[in-house]
């Protein structure tokens, strides 16, 4: 054997122990196998997207361009440039009255759209956070009144199905004068008719996507506030700081992480947001995508590339306002609670205001929900001026029959109606899965990366698990639909598990990876000693201790699958959860349905929520300061 030959030997042996020693720890090995996982499930669909955009598809526009710029590569498969040359260079011609107007393909389906897209995001996290912000600072550091309510009254927007607050300021502001159909609320009321503007488009959006997410600075910049070190604020005032410059100079420099990590979870949630900008006629990428799908299926996936290009730029961001983090150290000052500012007679004032706008985000949509179920026509609100005595019914909830009269287009009441309830139990079956998969995997993630915390491959899972969900919804969802249909598991409960398990990873792994972050090694390491198996570790120590913390990340990918449209609209038929029957009863007409449909999935969450919280004490608003 030749010097080489057993330098090559040696060297192979030396990275085989060295792999061998490095498995023997369970953390190790769990953290190859889910990098490994993870990288399948995450990177594979998004390159289907990008692969589309480059091949044709038979029955849309892309066919045109088949013969002119098409070739097979080696797998017999049929590729083409036409996709991206014709959305960037062609043209289309319209009538728009008596004159023809030549606009181009992208002005149309792309730049429109996304620009649409970047200012409701950009409104939205102004919008949330100032919001949510304020909302933050008033309960965890004023004398303001009412915080029990206020706050778990708050986060409702966010518990409730994203397009709630959409479909209610349909039936609060629409009129048959301006947008067409019945008259509002707000018209059978007072008698006023909104502009257009302020019932369609860009700032009803914006304002909803605020509202909704605004539950988000709450608990991110809220937490800051409550756990804030006192030292920072009472050394300025030792050193006769002025109130304001204080707030400005030391409180908004520490909640600063707060508000980015704010900024870039909303933008990247609003970017991908379909059902909201949908009920509320505005143009965006998502909305975009969904129409251009069946017959210009190649550019719909380069709109798809364009959400997901977004996702990758706000992970980068991320990284680098996270990496950079600074630290404040104190001059003088000493130890103590942080000071609670005193509103005066104003705090009532607030109060009351507060209470007003938690009523109308988050008791008001389940009022209107449930009067929509009794109206004889959903929309129409003139028993309010004309009384109610035949102006409501039952025929939506119990009718027990197939009839056809009575607007009722052949279906049962709601109560009796066999496809609505084997919709509802693919939801909870598609829920159950998601949430123990995601669980179960994203508190794995927690501690692999805690163990490993200065490993660059823990470094990669962590990006990896986290990637998804600064994805656009609508961009995982057309991967996983290109990638199902490849796969011929299209239309099945395992391409919705699957994809729900992707998206929902980062909540539980963000949410162990905090709290094994707080957990000493002293710990595990006593039962070491002790020769106690690793699973026996993790279920009699490490778990328990940390229980609260890890039942959030179970909780939180439950509830959301529970009122998942976006992510699940692409992937099956109607009728195979619940969410997706709401477009096929709009486009019936049956605003009945959907209403109550809405209705009983905003009860059974917040049911959940309630009882989770009542058995474990976890909560979405835990710790931030709504116990006082």
């Amino acid at each position: 054997m030749t010097t080489a030959s057993a330098n090559r030997i040696s060297g192979f042996h030396r990275t085989w122990n060295r792999f061998k020693t490095y498995i023997s720890k369970p953390q190790n090995a769990i953290l190859l196998m889910l990098g490994i996982l993870l990288t399948i499930t995450t990177i594979f669909p998004m390159y289907t997207i990008v692969r589309d955009t480059v091949r044709i598809h038979p029955g849309s526009i892309d066919t045109q361009g088949k013969a002119l710029e098409s070739q097979v590569d080696a797998l017999g498969t049929t590729l083409t440039t036409y996709n991206w040359s014709n959305l960037f260079t062609e043209t289309i011609t319209t009538r728009v009255g008596r004159e023809r107007v030549t606009r181009s393909v992208a002005s149309i389906y792309l730049w429109t759209p996304l620009l649409n897209s970047v200012l409701i995001s950009i409104f939205a996290c102004f919008g949330a956070i100032l919001y949510g912000g304020v909302f933050a600072y008033l309960v965890t550091r004023t004398n303001l009144k009412y915080k029990k309510y206020l706050s778990s009254i708050f986060i409702f927007p966010y518990i409730m199905p994203q397009w709630t607050l959409a479909v209610m300021w349909q039936n609060l502001f629409n009129s048959n004068a301006v947008t067409g159909g019945n008259d509002g609320l707000f018209v059978a009321l007072f008698n006023v008719y909104m502009p257009r503007w302020w019932c369609e488009g860009i700032f009803p959006v914006s304002v909803v996507l605020a509202i909704h997410y605004a539950p988000f600075a709450y608990i991110l910049i809220g937490g800051i506030f409550r756990n804030m070190d006192a030292n920072l604020e009472e050394a300025a005032t030792i050193l006769n700081t002025p109130r304001w410059k204080t707030f400005f100079r030391v409180t908004l420099p520490l909640v600063k992480p707060a508000i980015l990590s704010t900024v870039l979870l909303v933008f990247s949630s609003a970017m991908g947001s379909y059902p909201i900008p949908h009920y509320l006629k505005l143009s965006t990428l998502s909305t975009q995508y969904v129409g251009m799908s069946t017959n210009r299926a190649g550019q719909a996936s380069i709109l798809a590339v364009i959400m997901m290009l977004f996702g990758f730029l706000i992970l980068i961001v991320n990284q680098k306002t996270t990496s950079g983090r600074k630290n404040f150290t104190t001059v003088t000052g000493k130890s103590g609670q942080s000071s609670v500012v005193n509103l005066g007679p104003a705090k009532y004032a607030i109060s009351i205001l507060f209470v007003l706008l938690t009523l109308f985000t988050g008791i008001l949509p389940i009022i209107l929900f449930a009067v929509e179920t009794f109206l004889p026509n959903p929309g129409d609100y003139s028993f309010i001026t004309h009384g109610i005595a035949g102006h409501t019914t039952t025929k939506w909830w119990l009718t027990s029959e197939n009839v056809t009269e009575n607007g009722m287009y052949g279906q049962k009441g709601i109560l009796y109606n066999a496809d609505i309830w084997n919709a509802f139990a693919g939801t909870f079956f598609v829920a159950i899965c998601c949430a123990l998969a995601a669980g179960i995997i994203g508190t794995l993630i927690g501690y692999c990366v805690s163990k490993n915390r200065r490993s660059k491959w823990a470094a990669y899972v962590n990006n990896m698990a986290f990637l998804p969900y600064l994805m656009p919804s609508l961009a995982v969802g057309v991967a996983f639909f290109i990638f199902g249909s490849g796969a011929g598991i299209y239309n099945t409960f395992l391409l919705l598990i699957l994809a729900g398990t992707v998206k929902y990873i980062p909540f539980a792994s963000r949410s162990a990876l905090n709290s094994m972050m707080q957990l000493s090694g002293e710990i595990e390491e006593a039962a070491i000693i002790q020769n106690i198996p690793w699973w026996k570790r993790m279920t009699r120590i490490i778990i328990p201790i940390q229980k609260t913390s890890i039942i959030s990340g179970f909780l939180l990918p439950f509830m959301t699958c529970l009122r998942e449209l976006t992510l699940f609209m692409l992937l099956c038929g109607q009728g195979k959860i619940i969410t997706t029957m709401l477009g096929y009863f709009d486009e019936m007409g049956l605003y009945a349905f959907s209403s109550g449909i809405n209705l009983i999935l905003i009860i059974l969450i917040l049911l959940f929520n309630t009882l989770v919280n009542k058995l474990t004490g976890a909560s979405i608003d835990s710790g931030i300061g709504g116990d006082s």
